[in-house]
């Protein structure tokens, strides 16, 4: 698969940074609309947004970087050419996570107000980012055969994407993919019926961390720690943070019902 979209003589627009900047400004138009019906301002959205993308962009790719340090002290400049790959997106999670924190403290507005809303557009991203990978032929997972490919119904120009350097693989980037598009309808449902705040940011902690725990067992290019997978690490902390946090609000929205 080649991952130049289109080239400008010596320049080259990479389909990865493409479908990111469709990801982001999807992500950006959502979270402005969502934000309106919740009564907070376009200007605070436009601030926060602002920061908010580049400090998650920033811990993504440190975060990658860490766990690939020798990579990159053989060749430091690569650290910059982020077209090539290599976001994790636990990074890019955590260090959201912390700047929207700290907005809100500054704004005095509910922290699981906004990431309630946040996390829409979030995963929305993570649908259309794993694509990215599939560009750049990254994130896959264990070796197959063109007929096991065939057997999922995949379309054509799937299976043929999934042939790296003569070698078919299991395409993991679509199973997180498709695993977000459900994690959308499940969050789209629980925001609707759900008015305690913070449900919905729980409730995508932990079918993330549920889906990408598995998926990461497949895959062929995890970042690893000694013999951890990493990714399978952070999501079984993102499972139990998820679980404490839905408990949490449980628990405030009846303490303040008393009130």
């Amino acid at each position: 698969m080649n991952p130049i979209l289109f080239s400008i003589g010596p320049f080259h627009i990479y389909w990865y940074s493409f479908i990111l900047l469709i990801a982001f400004t999807l992500g950006f138009f959502l979270l402005l609309r969502q934000a309106e019906k919740e009564g907070i301002s376009k200007s605070i959205i436009y601030d926060y947004a602002c920061y908010l993308i580049p400090s998650a962009l920033i811990g993504a790719r440190l975060y990658y970087v860490v766990f690939e340090l020798n990579h990159y002290l053989q060749d430091p400049l690569a650290i910059l050419r982020v077209w090539e790959g290599g976001l994790a997106i636990h990074g890019g999670i955590l260090a959201g996570a912390i700047f929207t924190y700290f907005y809100t403290k500054k704004q005095k507005i509910s922290f699981l107000k906004l990431t309630d809303i946040l996390v829409i557009s979030l995963i929305i991203g993570q649908i259309l980012g794993r694509w990215g990978n599939f560009f750049n032929g990254e994130a896959y997972g264990p070796e197959t055969t063109y007929a096991f490919l065939h057997s999922l119904h995949l379309p054509e120009f799937i299976i043929k994407g999934m042939l790296i350097e003569g070698v078919y693989y299991q395409p993991t980037f679509l199973y997180e993919s498709l695993w977000n598009l459900l994690g959308l309808i499940l969050l789209l449902f629980v925001k609707k019926k759900s008015s305690v705040k913070g449900t919905t940011s729980a409730f995508y902690v932990i079918h993330y961390g549920i889906g990408r725990f598995f998926i990461e067992s497949l895959r062929q290019d995890s970042l690893m720690f000694g013999p951890i997978r990493v990714a399978q690490l952070v999501s079984i902390l993102m499972l139990v943070m998820g679980i404490i946090l839905l408990f949490y609000t449980r628990k405030e929205h009846k303490n303040e019902s008393k009130i």
